[in-house]
């Protein structure tokens, strides 16, 4: 298979920062969707399947805290990458403790998310073979 097979969605509600992010995924032959809040990401989960969530933990409405809590009891096996900026490292962490895969600082360069999105697949498919 010539490229990442898996795909990717991407919640972040800085509509330049997730455009630019799509854009680069795809470029590396990931397929990739980006939505700009909580509920379109749970609405774009129910409507097919992805292997890993890039979410952003600051977002009006619903935050990224409540995405998460929402795709683990939902989705268990999709993998979730937090982006985390203000400093906030505290939440990364406790987005780890819900489930998160793991987080990344903001402004994130894309040679530091993608190898974290790669083993985040990785995780998801081993535990679908566990869950078998």
């Amino acid at each position: 298979m010539d490229g990442p097979p898996y795909r990717v969605l991407v919640v972040d509600d800085e509509a330049d920062f997730l455009e630019t992010l799509v854009r680069r995924l795809e470029r590396r032959q990931v397929e990739a969707v980006g939505v700009p809040g909580g509920r379109e990401a749970l609405a774009a989960l129910a409507e097919r399947p992805f292997d890993v969530v890039v979410l952003d933990v600051r977002m009006p409405g619903m935050d990224g805290l409540d995405v998460l809590k929402a795709i683990k009891t939902r989705w268990p096996l999709v993998e979730v990458i937090l982006l985390t900026g203000h400093a906030s490292v505290e939440s990364g962490l406790q987005g780890m403790q819900l489930g998160a895969f793991d987080y990344v600082m903001k402004p994130c360069k894309l040679t530091d998310l993608l190898p974290k999105i790669e083993l985040a697949y990785e995780r998801k498919c081993l535990r679908e073979k566990a869950s078998r």
